[in-house]
């Protein structure tokens, strides 16, 4: 290649390789702001480069190569600079919008594209001449359709770009002003040198004035950079600081319309109000919360704890209210925050629903305690102290022998009261788990009867069944054995000699087996029946003066929560008393 340098390809030169040096710095600034302002420097470098090269270009051949390379630099700069203005004004979701970006694209591509293959169509040049009769030679080019089509995209993004600057000068900090001003200038020099070249006001001839405006341009922004701090200091959308509140915030004019919020309002409405509510009442967001409009309508301060219903899910709020009676605008407008306190509600109801829990425990354990120190002392000091007589010869094999069913009963009873305690506590223990499996009911409740028939017998009680084989129930077999054994016990205890006791087990339509234990007896009475299931102390003789734990329900009544079924009990005096339990039948 022959070049032939003049002032003007020198000076493009200088300044290109500056711009290139200046893109590269800025760009590693690195947040997204400053790199679209870098790639924009970095376009303006590669015109400029270019442009001096062609400049200093002897023949039309080499002209036209680097003039292909300027386009390079020439079809991106108004988009770049376009991306950079919708990054600094905080407006960047635009261009992430796919068919927006799309739009933006089409123009520079199709340019590149038509540019490089000009000689086969001259739709971006009509003609291109090299012109000898000046000071150096020049290109004198003859615009074509798509040459104008492109000037009017680039001054399209160029002003949209300068218009975004523009609104956020009016709004802006004054912090930010000088910013401002500095890219406002930087903007405007480059339009106003090439709109003088289009309209044909060219002081040195074919020369385009643009790249030596950029260079202009170049500077005030490195003045930026060094005198004004240019970029150090980014301002933040209002719109990004308050959606990044997690706390709610609307604005309510005089007629208690909403004028303002942010995202996390949504949080505190139902979907459905969502779509329209900038100048909607206030009644219409929060129907239910009349309190709310008093309280602005009173034009006072203060706060207050509400509850609504948001997708079907109960929301807890703090609201609170801020009457502005003075403002900029010279008019009264009321901001509402809205703190979420769901979280620390259910906090709150779970520390109260365990300290409830741990006082029933603590309550539970007092009374296994004097069960353990007073009903379970009693008949194992009296065995102890009849057998000590018995052994050093106190009292007489008669005495013993019309002593043993009296003993016998004590070790029956201290025996059910063993077992129900250490069910119970192993209930209790931390990680017990519920081994829930499939088994056969019929086999389980007459493995019972069968268990109980020596105890039912010496009450000449009869025990009946009506359980068809292979009727499955779904729970942990233990704790379902342990509830019929107690049910059945507490059948035989509150039977008179000659009693009848039926077992039935039928399948309900809701997926459970309902096991129910009738017996003839003496029945429960009305007050008593109350307070079977509160975890409360109940506990009575049967006929036969037999004692009760007062722990038999409460396990059954935990073992059949546990296993997702239930218990109840129906009774009359001196007809008899039932007692169903429901059980899963399926996984």
């Amino acid at each position: 290649m022959e070049f032939s340098f003049n002032g003007y390809g020198l000076v493009l030169l200088f300044f290109g390789i500056l711009t290139s040096i200046m893109a590269i710095y800025i760009y590693k600034r690195g947040t997204t702001v400053v790199r679209w302002f870098g790639l924009m420097m970095a376009s303006n470098a590669i015109w400029s480069i270019a442009y001096g090269l062609e400049l200093s270009s002897y023949t039309q051949e080499q002209a036209l190569f680097f003039i292909n390379i300027e386009y390079l630099g020439i079809a991106t700069l108004p988009l770049n600079w376009f991306l950079f203005c919708l990054n600094f004004c905080n407006k960047e979701c635009w261009y992430k919008k796919p068919h927006n970006l799309i739009s933006i694209l089409i123009v520079p591509i199709a340019t590149l594209a038509l540019v490089w293959t000009n000689p086969l169509h001259h739709l971006h040049y009509q003609e291109v001449k090299m012109f000898y009769q000046g000071p150096f030679p020049m290109i004198k080019i003859t615009p074509g359709i798509w040459y104008r089509i492109f000037t009017i995209y680039f001054y399209a993004l160029l002003a949209s770009g300068c218009y975004l600057i523009f609104n956020k000068f009016k709004s802006s900090d004054p912090i930010y002003k000088k910013q401002n001003y500095s890219i406002i200038i930087a903007a405007i020099i480059p339009w106003a040198a090439n709109l003088s070249y289009l309209v044909g006001i060219r002081p040195f001839g074919f020369v385009d004035i643009t790249p030596f405006a950029f260079i202009l341009t170049t500077f005030l922004v490195f003045l930026g950079i060094y005198r004004f701090r240019l970029f150090d200091i980014v301002p933040i959308a209002r719109e990004k600081v308050l959606d990044l509140m997690t706390d709610g915030f609307l604005v309510v004019d005089e007629k208690y319309r909403v004028i303002d919020y942010n995202s996390s309002l949504n949080r505190f409405i139902e979907p459905q109000k969502k779509h329209k509510i900038i100048g909607s009442a206030i009644e219409i967001i929060f129907p239910n919360h009349p309190e709310i409009i008093q309280q602005i309508q009173s034009a006072t301060s203060g706060k207050m704890e509400l509850q609504t219903s948001v997708r079907n899910k109960m929301v807890y709020f703090e609201a609170e209210i801020l009457v502005q009676q003075e403002n900029k605008l010279n008019e009264a407008f009321t901001i509402i925050k809205l703190q979420d306190l769901t979280g620390a509600k259910k906090d709150a109801l779970l520390a109260k629903e365990q300290t409830n829990e741990l006082e029933k425990v603590n309550q539970l354990k007092d009374r296994i305690f004097s069960i353990i120190s007073h009903d379970l002392r009693g008949p194992l000091v009296n065995l102890s102290e009849v057998l000590k007589m018995f052994s050093q010869n106190l009292i007489s094999d008669e005495e013993f022998k019309a002593l043993s069913p009296v003993l016998s009963k004590d070790i029956v009873y201290t025996t059910d009261l063993l077992e129900n305690i250490l069910h119970w506590s192993r209930s209790q223990l931390q990680g017990f788990g519920i081994k829930k499996e499939f088994f056969n009911v019929r086999n389980i409740i007459l493995n019972e009867i069968n268990y109980h028939i020596t105890s039912a017998s010496l009450k000449k009680i009869n025990i009946l069944h009506d359980v068809f084989p292979n009727q499955v129930a779904y729970a942990d077999v233990l704790m379902f054995q342990i509830v019929i054994r107690n049910l059945l016990n507490n059948a035989i205890k509150f039977c008179n000699e000659g009693c009848e006791i039926l077992i039935t087990a039928v399948y309900q339509n809701d997926g459970m087996l309902k096991v129910c234990i009738k017996d003839n007896g003496i029945g429960i009475a009305k007050h008593y029946l109350e307070k079977l299931f509160r975890d409360e102390n109940v506990s009575s003789r049967g006929t036969k003066n037999e004692k009760g734990t007062g722990l038999g329900l409460m396990i059954c009544k935990d073992f059949m929560t546990r296993n997702g079924g239930n218990i109840s009990v129906s009774s009359e005096l001196n007809v008899g008393t039932t007692f169903c339990v429901t059980v899963p039948t399926r996984s």
